[in-house]
């Protein structure tokens, strides 16, 4: 373990309508490795103990009629979550396009329970969640490129990083677009528990783990105009 006297063990991760399925899955995956040395809960937190699915009703998502939601069964609402909860996942994915009052709930959710935890950890677009809950206010932050005027427009109030992968200010981990989040976690665990335990972790997914905080490509591939 490195730099902390006592490696958090309780997870939630945030769910809501429309979160993006590698959002999660990708930094779980990374944590379930880790799972494999030190012990550890996860708690999934949705807005009723309702299945939350990937694919929300009220927003299109396709023209194609296709069928592919992923629907993920909570154990805590955003009313009773697990009362000794140190890490925070928060998601991001279609959802958090919907309007302001159908996302009061995450956002809420984020604002009450911060002060209580030791980390929160966001994946693409779950920056704006966070973003919007006031607790980024003054710190430095990333979040999904391709959507990365939107995203920004909606607190002004943060430090945006385009250039970023992911960054660390405090005890906020904010992460790029869907796979940045598993580069994230991945280095949180190192942060935590050491370089060698990301490694074993990364390796055993067969992952090629970008972990350069400060570069991602995505930048470019959806820049208009980007500068360093």
């Amino acid at each position: 373990m490195t730099g902390n006297t006592k490696a958090p063990s309780k997870f939630g991760v945030l769910l809501y309508p429309g979160f993006e399925p590698l959002d999660v899955f990708g930094p779980i995956e990374a944590l379930q490795m880790l799972s494999r040395e030190v012990k550890l809960d996860i708690a999934w937190i949705g807005p009723t103990l309702d299945p939350v699915s990937t694919v929300p009703k009220d927003i299109p998502m396709n023209t194609t009629g296709s069928q592919v939601a992923t629907l993920v069964v909570p154990t805590h609402t955003y009313d009773n979550p697990p009362k000794d909860l140190e890490v925070l996942l928060v998601p991001g994915g279609i959802g958090t396009t919907g309007e302001a009052h159908a996302l009061a709930g995450p956002v809420e959710f984020i604002k009450d329970i911060y002060p209580k935890l030791s980390y929160l950890i966001t994946i693409c677009t779950g920056a704006e969640l966070a973003a919007r809950s006031g607790v980024l206010d003054g710190k430095r932050a990333t979040a999904n490129k391709d959507t990365w005027k939107t995203t920004t427009a909606l607190r002004p109030q943060v430090n945006w990083v385009r250039m970023a992968r992911y960054v660390v200010d405090g005890n906020c981990w904010t992460s790029g677009g869907v796979s940045a989040g598993i580069d994230a976690t991945l280095a949180w665990i190192a942060h935590i528990y050491g370089e060698e335990v990301a490694r074993r972790g990364a390796n055993f997914m067969e992952y090629e783990w970008r972990d350069d905080r400060n570069w991602d490509p995505f930048a470019y591939m959806f820049g208009d105009g980007v500068t360093i």
